[in-house]
């Protein structure tokens, strides 16, 4: 159904076939919907997704503001075990008849199996799987996979505590662990790194150059610099460290300046290494006004575990290629 949504996407104009194109590989990545994907990469506004749903399912849709603050006694109506199978969020009870949200209306039509359950008559509108995954966190605490809570997170204004940054780390590196390919450790980690960093990148010394391989918030597919050049990528490769601070106006950094569009008034840029050879160097930035909030640590954290995520391939990779004498 995904690629049948997208396409509807593509003939109201909401979307470029290009745009479903990068959606439906980072499904493939990730997982989830593909209107989740598309959320999550900025290409439409949630609310703009939500609305486009109704129109494809012919559904009226959740006004956001409606589960906000939903009733105890009506969330009762519902137990947290078949919330979590049939993925639904009761919003409003009328005497018999209960009013939830759902983010796949066709997998409904098993819902004669949950009216004979319940007792109840169901209405159902459509809500996104984000927003659906979070009321199920909020009301039935189902915790949503990592991934989900970068979009609703922005906009809190508590600061996560040492031990939720703890835990969500301890998803990431769960999420390393399983890889098959380096194209998905990219992916997770350049994913991570955005939710703190508005400009995420990769870079890879390849030879005497060093080149743009993967990017979030800005474009590096033409990157291709002097490895020896006197800039913070020769830094950090040739001391064998990481880098924060201003990036300075020196010749060797004059190219990804410009891929910058200005001078960042702090950055970070970290090596990527298997037993002692670095093979990728991340960037991160606030953009060129603004100063990062997470800690250094946070990115080394990340840039370790993507570290010992290529070991894991390769090694995999040796061990299938390994010949097997006969016996």
């Amino acid at each position: 159904m995904g690629l049948k949504l997208g396409e509807a996407m593509i003939r109201d104009g909401l979307i470029t076939r290009d745009q479903l194109r990068v959606a439906l590989e980072r499904q493939v990545v990730f997982g989830g919907r593909i209107g989740t994907n598309i959320v999550e990469l900025g290409i439409l506004a949630e609310k703009d997704l939500s609305a486009f749903l109704s129109r494809f399912f012919k559904m009226p849709a959740v006004d956001p503001a409606q589960l906000a603050s939903v009733d105890p006694q009506v969330i009762a109506c519902l137990s947290r075990e078949l919330a979590e199978k049939y993925k639904v969020v009761p919003f409003k009870k009328e005497r018999h008849r209960l009013h939830v949200a759902v983010s796949d209306p066709l997998s409904m039509s098993n819902a004669d199996a949950l009216r004979f359950i319940t007792g109840y008559d169901f209405i159902f509108y459509v809500l996104s799987e984000l927003r659906l995954l979070f009321a199920l966190e909020k009301y039935y605490g189902i915790e949503r996979n990592l991934r989900y809570i970068s979009v609703f997170g922005k906009g809190k204004t508590q600061e996560p505590t040492r031990e939720d940054v703890k835990k969500e780390l301890n998803k990431v590196k769960e999420q390393f662990a399983q890889v098959q390919k380096r194209e998905e450790t990219i992916g997770i980690l350049l994913y991570e790194a955005s939710r703190v960093a508005s400009r995420t990148a990769v870079f890879v010394p390849k030879g005497d150059r060093i080149m743009g391989w993967r990017s979030r918030g800005m474009t590096v597919d033409h990157f291709n610099v002097p490895a020896a050049a006197d800039s913070v990528f020769s830094e950090v490769i040739g001391k064998k460290t990481c880098y924060r601070g201003p990036l300075a106006e020196t010749p060797g950094n004059e190219a990804l300046i410009s891929v910058l569009s200005g001078v960042p008034r702090d950055c970070i840029v970290i090596s990527i290494h298997i037993r002692g050879n670095i093979i990728a160097l991340m960037y991160a930035d606030n953009g060129n006004s603004s100063e990062l909030s997470a800690s250094l640590t946070y990115f080394d954290t990340l840039a370790t575990m993507a570290s010992l995520s290529f070991e894991i391939i390769m090694l995999r990779q040796k061990l299938l290629d390994l010949l097997v004498p006969n016996v």
